[in-house]
């Protein structure tokens, strides 16, 4: 028969499996420290030497790291998903720039989509509570504030869908949502694109997201970031007719 006797699950090996989980949901975050070893035991309510024994064998599988002197941590076991010097060619081809906002389109509609029938009312209240200093930001007008919380608003969105791999693969290319979130404002500041605009495009994917509409969320965030991608397009086009024109004009001053 292939039944095996029924075995206590050790201490240490319920410790484990909770930091795991803890990591997998993204409550533990890369680079984030964990308590002191007797306050962690306290909180646990194990002995010192179950979690000595945890944290040494989540240190053995990558997940914890040791710093002499400062604690121990989750390991940056993700980064990010793209090297610096690979996020900046990026940034200067237009076919990796469009298709980097239409991957963001695809991924963020469908976990809006998630989020409006899988997010916890305490989910959508972070998500709301994120807009809120949104709208406080734009009153103040600091646009770098703005941007900030723009990535912050999108990024709350994909932690309320609650799918472990996108929450982490999303989290990964943080740095891409960051600086493209910068860079699309800049550029439609340029444009003396209205900045309420924007403001009313996140409130529609928050008023949806509240109402649990799930069409809506999706059409929301699609909306927003088609809305993003145009003014991208339009801001390139004014440039390229814009090196023309200073060609038309030299040659008329010189000629």
């Amino acid at each position: 028969m292939p039944f095996q006797p029924v075995a206590s699950e050790k201490l240490s090996t319920a410790v484990v499996r909770q930091i795991e989980l803890l990591i997998l949901r993204g409550i533990l975050r890369a680079g984030e420290r964990l308590p002191p070893e007797r306050e962690l035991a306290e909180r646990l309510k194990v002995s010192r030497p179950s979690l000595r024994d945890a944290i040494s064998e989540l240190q053995t599988v990558g997940l914890l790291s040791a710093k002499p002197g400062a604690g121990v941590y989750v390991a940056d076991v993700l980064g990010s998903a793209f090297s610096p010097a690979l996020v900046a060619l990026f940034g200067r081809h237009d076919e990796a720039v469009f298709d980097y906002l239409s991957f963001r389109r695809d991924m963020e509609a469908l976990a809006a989509e998630r989020a409006a029938r899988l997010g916890s009312d305490t989910d959508l209240a972070v998500v709301n509570a994120v807009f809120q200093k949104m709208e406080a930001a734009h009153e103040k007008r600091v646009p770098d504030e703005e941007a900030q919380l723009d990535a912050q608003f999108h990024m709350a969105i994909i932690e309320a869908s609650h799918n472990v791999v996108m929450l982490h693969m999303m989290r990964s290319m943080y740095e891409l949502l960051r600086g493209g979130v910068f860079y699309n404002r800049q550029v439609m500041f340029k444009q003396r694109t209205n900045r309420a605009a924007l403001l009313d495009q996140h409130r529609a994917i928050n008023d949806a997201l509240q109402a649990r509409d799930g069409d809506a969320a999706r059409a929301a965030i699609e909306a927003h970031l088609d809305f993003v991608e145009a003014s991208l397009a339009d801001q390139q086009k004014a440039e390229r007719n814009e090196r023309v024109a200073r060609q038309r004009l030299e040659h008329e001053t010189n000629g």
